[in-house]
């Protein structure tokens, strides 16, 4: 157990970070708030422009999401793992781990936090690279398997820095909840951002069954062909698809974010479950 006094110093330095994620948290929900309730010309805008589209595009594009979140968690994690430096990754979480243990002040907190949001500002000139490049040719619905792939690597890089896993079916079902609460708008966005913290608490009542995974893939597939369905449209087209494609970085961008804050919340979480457990 801890000296009083050194408890002292991690509450109060793992307190502070906490304050940060609740502003981040609360920024999150006016920016998706703002989302539902654009100007009437933008939203007009869009919605003629999605009037055009068919229903059948839309249909395929959540077909096609679902296929990618199935395909990949179930046949492309290797591969995945063979991109990213999953040994050093570890090792650098002990390390970070060790240090935060050690001499528990926010200075090593914030260096966690910085780390993997590095990794995320690098990942999104690849995607906007491999967006842009298939927009070009036109490429739409191919680009869904690959540009689900970035986002599940950068997923994975962002658990693995802070220590945790990503394969198992609960692990699994807290990602598409992330991914899904990352494009929610709205109400939408706060139903879903509160499942995700019970999640992180241990409170969900579901058993993390197979089941669950699965039906959950539906849910943030959903999310994810409505809010991209006139960006992967347009990327569809020759020639002008590269407005479509350059969005992927941006997409990218924004899932990070959420889920980089969700991990750094749930890492500080369980940090202040220990201490309380030890001065019990």
């Amino acid at each position: 157990m801890f000296l009083k006094d050194e408890n002292s110093g991690r509450i109060t330095a793992y307190q502070k970070e906490w304050k940060y994620i609740t502003k981040q948290e609360e920024r999150l929900e006016k920016a998706a708030m703002r989302q539902s309730t654009v100007g009437p010309s933008v939203l007009v805008w869009k919605e003629k422009l999605e009037q055009k589209i068919p229903v059948k595009i839309y249909d395929n594009l959540r077909v096609a999401f679902c296929k990618a979140f199935s395909v990949i968690f179930e046949q492309g994690t290797g591969i995945i793992e063979k991109t990213i430096r999953k040994d050093q990754l570890e090792k650098d979480y002990q390390i970070q781990n060790y240090a935060i243990g050690i001499k528990g002040t926010r200075k090593e907190l914030k260096q966690l936090r910085k780390k993997a949001g590095a990794s995320g500002v690098r990942d999104m000139a690849v995607t906007a690279a491999e967006g842009i490049g298939l927009g070009v040719l036109g490429i739409g619905l191919p680009d869904i398997v690959v540009f689900t792939g970035f986002i599940l690597r950068g997923i994975y890089e962002t658990a693995l820095q802070y220590g945790f896993t990503y394969d198992a079916p609960e692990e699994k079902l807290l990602i598409l909840k992330m991914m899904e609460a990352s494009l929610s708008h709205g109400e939408e966005w706060v139903r879903v951002n509160a499942e995700v913290d019970m999640l992180l608490a241990k409170e969900w009542h579901g058993d993390h069954a197979e089941d669950d995974v699965t039906q959950q893939i539906r849910r943030t597939a959903d999310v994810f062909a409505l809010d991209m369905l006139l960006a992967k449209f347009i990327q569809g087209l020759p020639l002008i698809g590269i407005v479509g494609g350059a969005g992927n970085p941006v997409y990218y961008g924004k899932i990070l974010r959420y889920v980089q804050l969700k991990y750094h919340k749930r890492y500080l979480q369980e940090k202040l479950d220990k201490i309380s457990k030890d001065l019990k």
